[in-house]
């Protein structure tokens, strides 16, 4: 059995934020700028290093509760003035993507991240997955995972984790957000690579194995 096999639908799911886009300096900007027109304090550095959740979760440490749901909509409003432009691909983002549709099969980006947003992102950087999939978080991220077969769940946080592990998905980890390895690898991450660069070689052999 010397050729690759591949499945009919192989098809790898990605998280968005600290998996394949360095969202922080975008971020940043846009709480900085909802921070000016609001009047009210955000620590923005400190913000950008609790990326993953949904961003009520993150307002919830600068506004009452009542007005949640107002700023929410504001931030997504302003977001694509100032987050796009200045958030870069994460190393090895676009092979990886690249990686499983040159192995025939479908890569899908599930993300809590506002859908239209993360899709000018994707747009912004030239990475064109199969899919996209927004508002979804944690254990919420397997209802698209099932939905689409995906096989394979790639992110970096324990939410990711736990997303792929309810979808019965390889969860795939990379360290390059806020969740060290340790933590990965403790929310019951199967694989952690070092980050997206070592996922085609990683996918290859997975897809070679049959384990796919």
């Amino acid at each position: 059995m010397g050729a690759m096999t591949i499945p009919a639908q192989l098809t790898v799911g990605f998280d968005l934020d600290m998996t394949l886009i360095d969202s922080r300096p975008g971020i940043k900007a846009a709480y900085q700028a909802l921070s000016a027109e609001t009047g009210t304090f955000i620590d923005a550095d400190q913000a950008v290093t609790r990326l993953g959740p949904p961003l009520a979760e993150e307002l919830a440490y600068w506004f009452p509760e009542a007005e949640i749901e107002v700023m929410a909509d504001r931030y997504r409003e302003i977001y694509p003035a100032y987050a796009i432009e200045p958030t870069p691909a994460m190393p090895g983002a676009r092979e990886a993507i690249a990686a499983v549709q040159a192995l025939g099969g479908r890569a899908i980006v599930v993300t809590a991240k506002h859908e239209p947003n993360a899709r000018l992102h994707l747009s912004h950087l030239g990475i064109e997955p199969d899919a996209v999939v927004g508002w979804l978080w944690a254990e919420a991220k397997a209802g698209a995972l099932r939905e689409y077969g995906a096989q394979v769940y790639v992110g970096d946080h324990v939410g990711d984790v736990r997303g792929a592990r309810t979808a019965g998905a390889l969860s795939v980890a990379v360290p390059t957000g806020p969740c060290p390895e340790g933590q990965l690898r403790e929310a019951g991450a199967d694989v952690v690579l070092r980050d997206l660069t070592a996922l085609p070689a990683w996918l290859e052999e997975y897809v070679r194995s049959g384990a796919a």
